[in-house]
């Protein structure tokens, strides 16, 4: 258990069945009444973000999320399948639930599956990744104080903006948070 004064952000919670995490935090001391604290929270699991108020004496069960690697194996329809490489035990998820976090990730890579009792409810990529330009348009010299960019198509279907020089077959480093052009390879 926790209570609302030792609220910091990143801590997870559990709250009328649903976990959430603390995005942002506030020690409120009106001048007439008693203090609270004033809170963004995240559900972990829909993503919605919700606002509510807590006595700092009120407590809360802390949530345990568990990390576990695994090693993405291929797309199969609309399922993702996975393996753990200390037990080689399998498991698929649904497009619909990780698409957006997949979009970066080439097979075999390693991410790491977010589970809260046993339930898996998503999916952390590596935070950067390497992956290969297979189409863009034509690089060309010029107007490069501008900080221009043009769409590039990489090995994994996604879209990413790189700058005007980067050219197709060029293997690139992208933050896959963001979704941001880092560097060139």
């Amino acid at each position: 258990m926790i209570s609302a004064g030792d609220f910091r952000n990143g801590i997870t919670i559990e709250l009328e069945g649903n976990v959430f995490q603390i995005i942002e935090f506030q020690h409120v001391k009106p001048g007439k009444g008693a203090a609270f604290v004033r809170t963004k929270l995240k559900n972990i699991k829909s993503g919605g973000v919700v606002e509510k108020t807590f006595r700092p004496t009120e407590k809360c069960p802390q949530a345990r999320i568990d990390r576990r690697e695994m090693q993405y194996l291929y797309a199969d329809g609309d399922l993702y399948n996975f393996m753990d490489t200390e037990n080689y035990e399998q498991m698929a998820m649904s497009a619909a639930d990780i698409k957006e976090t997949m979009k970066f990730v080439k097979e075999n890579e390693m991410v790491k599956m977010l589970s809260h009792n046993g339930n898996v409810f998503a999916v952390e990529p590596p935070l950067f990744v390497e992956l290969e330009i297979t189409d863009t348009e034509p690089g060309f010299k010029g107007d490069t104080a501008t900080g221009a960019t043009k769409p590039a198509m990489v090995e994994t279907g996604a879209t990413v903006y790189v700058p005007l020089f980067v050219n197709q077959g060029d293997v690139i480093k992208i933050d896959t948070r963001t979704g941001e052009y880092l560097s060139r390879v």
